[in-house]
């Protein structure tokens, strides 16, 4: 029987101080919306950026962390990416996929060897160290690539030196879809 005045009362303190906290909660509420990432998620339609789909189009929002790829025959699939670490790392506008290789090695760039001395000037393809992952699509741009990577916990976040990275399955999954001479676009 006290077990249920207890229950009792303390529900009823409970209820009782709520309308005095509600109001400060429901103007912070007001004050700025919450935004998710599921309400910040808009896909690109490919005609807004290009003429035509021609042999497939990689469309690669660097703010958003995600691609879209359309084959040639209009099929669309969306995979969340890394992105650079910052602006000045990241390349924007239009360019297409020149090559293609199945475990790419890796060499940091110049820039980045000023930046990291201590990195390995060559990793080979197949090292869990590489950051290129199994596959990679080379850029027209000198030192750009999509690529997989080893390291999952970089996609969805700003964590390369300027090439966007998606999960190894992802990668090689686009990889087989998109031929030499893939137009693309990074916004």
């Amino acid at each position: 029987m006290n077990k249920k005045r207890s229950t009792r009362r303390s529900f009823l303190l409970a209820a009782s101080a709520f309308p005095i906290f509600a109001p400060a909660v429901l103007r912070a509420q007001e004050l700025e919306p919450v935004k998710r990432n599921i309400s910040s998620f808009r896909p690109h339609d490919w005609q807004d950026h290009f003429d035509r789909l021609g042999k497939g189009i990689i469309l690669s929002d660097t703010n958003l962390r995600f691609l879209q790829h359309w084959t040639a025959d209009g099929e669309m699939r969306i995979y969340p990416t890394s992105v650079p670490l910052s602006d000045e790392l990241t390349r924007r506008g239009y360019t297409e996929v020149v090559e293609k290789r199945v475990a790419p090695g890796w060499g940091p760039t110049p820039s980045m060897r000023a930046r990291n001395p201590e990195w390995p000037a060559y990793i080979p393809g197949g090292d869990p160290r590489n950051p290129l992952g199994s596959h990679a699509l080379y850029l027209s741009w000198t030192y750009y690539r999509i690529h997989g990577t080893e390291d999952t916990r970089k996609i969805g976040r700003q964590a390369s030196n300027g090439c966007i990275g998606l999960y190894n399955e992802q990668i090689e999954e686009v990889f087989g879809r998109a031929p030499v001479g893939t137009q693309v676009k990074l916004i």
